[in-house]
């Protein structure tokens, strides 16, 4: 089992940057956030997580994993209706079918994903029906274990903002001024604040952030 990789440097700048942000890393300790180095599976668990909870996305991913090959191939053959028998929409399951089907043909190369920026991978990820920037987003974090990713599509992210520094609501311009703040680590920033975000909504709650259930802590630091 892959994690995203931080340590010391990543949470010295954070701890430097942000006080508050430092407090609730000292508070938790390291987390551990589970990656999904396959591309593809990496890319139908976002799909498959979009606007639904972390539970029902991953019973969802269970049930599919039981029934086809989780590959360009085998959800090629599949019929939308058979994925959608699996407990998701029949919009999200013809997605999860033409992306397979663009896997196959070219129109998407998911190893050239590894050697383009952050900026391109979401650009190329968008061309395709059923992927917005969320859903790239989480691939840049949990796929390809990009490091300054913070995402305003995430309702979780913006919660735990708001938690963090005391505001009922977060205007993009704060949001977008907060993310300056963290760079270029980000994604380890991202981390704490959807674990913020569970502890007071707790589990399941954000309708978006469907890989939190990865999360697990360390000792404390």
């Amino acid at each position: 089992m892959l994690y995203f990789e931080y340590g010391q440097k990543e949470i010295g700048h954070l701890r430097r940057r942000d006080m508050r942000l430092g407090e609730v890393i000292e508070r938790m300790g390291m987390l551990n956030a589970e990656l999904y180095p396959d591309l593809f599976t990496g890319l139908m668990t976002s799909v498959v997580g979009q606007q639904v909870s972390g539970k029902a996305a991953a019973t969802v991913m269970g049930r599919m994993c039981e029934r086809f090959e989780i590959t360009p191939e085998g959800l090629s053959k599949a019929s939308p209706q058979d994925i959608r028998s699996c407990g998701t929409s029949l919009r999200k399951a013809e997605y999860i079918k033409g992306i397979a089907d663009a896997c196959l043909s070219g129109d998407l190369d998911l190893n050239a994903l590894r050697s383009m920026t952050d900026e391109e991978v979401v650009r190329a990820l968008r061309s395709l029906r059923g992927i917005g920037e969320w859903t790239a987003e989480m691939m840049l974090i949990f796929s390809l274990g990009r490091k300054d990713v913070v995402s305003w599509g995430d309702l979780a992210i913006r919660r735990g903002m708001a938690t963090l520094y005391g505001s009922e609501g977060l205007s993009r311009e704060d949001f977008l001024r907060i993310r300056q703040t963290y760079s270029p680590y980000g994604t380890v920033a991202s981390l704490y604040i959807w674990e913020l975000d569970q502890e007071r909504n707790g589990p399941g709650v954000s309708r978006k952030a469907v890989r939190r259930s990865s999360l697990s802590r360390g000792p404390p630091m």
